[in-house]
């Protein structure tokens, strides 16, 4: 049986599957699980476990070593990206009590604010050029939930302990710091994170129950359209701003898998959030699979445009996009999955 294969044809697969089986566990055998021991630390009473040891993982592949002309392009994007999932999710807590048409501030943050890198990479990596593939880099910051959470402390709309945010940053410290002083252990860490993606869907699943499925999958379906359409307009703008082609800033315009952990750690934070949490969870998911879907589209779109205004569109664009999903396969499936060369 080809299970694996199989799951890496979804979209964010090895997370959305495993999270998904964790919700049918939640909701039609809740206490299967539930019975102590080692097999008790795989429900959900495991899940902030395996956030951290996935915090440190991610920590170990930012370095320090990248071009200043990478470093201004990537923070660009990621300034873009985040600022406008906090213009949109702050205005929608301030003026509309934290609800519109039925998405929280905690899902549009949380789906806006974090790109799919493994889809940026493999994007990049065909479409782009070294440079643009470099710009993730900085952009890695927003992985996790910790941008999240200092948004919302900054706007006023949550109250998380000064010790809860250092807690979630130390892991990613620690990390960055081991990483950047031994390429070998950069390289062993990093190379783990494909390993407790599934675990850390898996766990989470079992805070859901798929009543909120019913109730928040449609509206993700559309949240995944308004994230393309707004992240990606902003970040090409910036892109193309700060020197770049806009291919950078297209491929930026996703929504991470992992991203549907975060309103799961943020309600942690913030018990505030436990409420909403579950149907944030669905619809940032929801908008995973349709970025991951639309994103590689968008990019090819730009790519097209902008050599074709060189003059010099000599390849196929539907097999540039093949190659990039199959390479986008490669990066969740590696072992090195997201790590950038510098």
């Amino acid at each position: 049986m080809r299970i694996y294969k199989t799951i890496n044809k979804v979209p964010g697969g090895l997370m959305v599957v495993p999270l998904f089986t964790g919700m049918i566990i939640n909701t039609f055998f809740p206490h299967l699980l539930k019975i102590g021991g080692f097999t008790q630390a795989l429900s959900d009473v495991g899940y902030p476990t395996i956030l951290g040891m996935y915090l440190f993982t991610v920590g170990t592949k930012m370095t320090v070593r990248t071009a200043p002309r990478m470093l201004k392009r990537g923070f660009g994007i990621m300034a873009a990206k985040v600022g406008t999932a906090t213009l949109i999710a702050v205005s929608v807590g301030k003026f509309f009590g934290g609800d519109i048409w039925g998405y929280s501030t905690l899902a549009l943050l949380v789906a806006m604010s974090d790109t799919n890198g493994g889809m940026f990479m493999a994007l990049t990596s065909v479409m782009g050029d070294k440079e643009d593939a470099g710009t993730y880099v900085p952009q890695s910051i927003e992985t996790g939930p910790f941008v999240t959470m200092l948004v919302l402390v900054g706007a006023g709309l949550a109250h998380i302990p000064w010790l809860t945010m250092v807690s979630v940053i130390a892991p990613i410290a620690a990390g960055a710091v081991l990483g950047n002083l031994d390429g070998d252990l950069r390289k062993f860490f990093s190379s783990q994170e494909p390993l407790i993606v599934p675990f850390m869907g898996f766990t989470l699943g079992q805070n859901i129950n798929l009543e909120s499925v019913i109730h928040s999958g449609l509206p993700g379906l559309a949240l995944g359209l308004f994230v393309l359409v707004a992240t990606g307009a902003v970040c090409i703008t910036a892109d193309i701003l700060l020197g770049g082609s806009g291919i950078a800033g297209a491929a930026a315009s996703s929504t991470a898998g992992n991203a549907a952990a975060v309103p799961k750690a943020v309600a942690l934070a913030d018990p505030s959030y436990a409420a909403i949490a579950p149907a944030a969870t669905v619809q940032v998911a929801a908008s995973v699979i349709v970025t991951a879907i639309l994103t590689p589209i968008l990019t090819s779109f730009v790519y097209k445009t902008v050599h074709r205004r060189r003059g010099d569109l000599t390849l196929n664009t539907e097999d540039l996009l093949q190659e990039a999903l199959e390479e986008n396969r490669l990066h969740q499936t590696s072992s090195f999955q997201g790590e950038t060369s510098t």
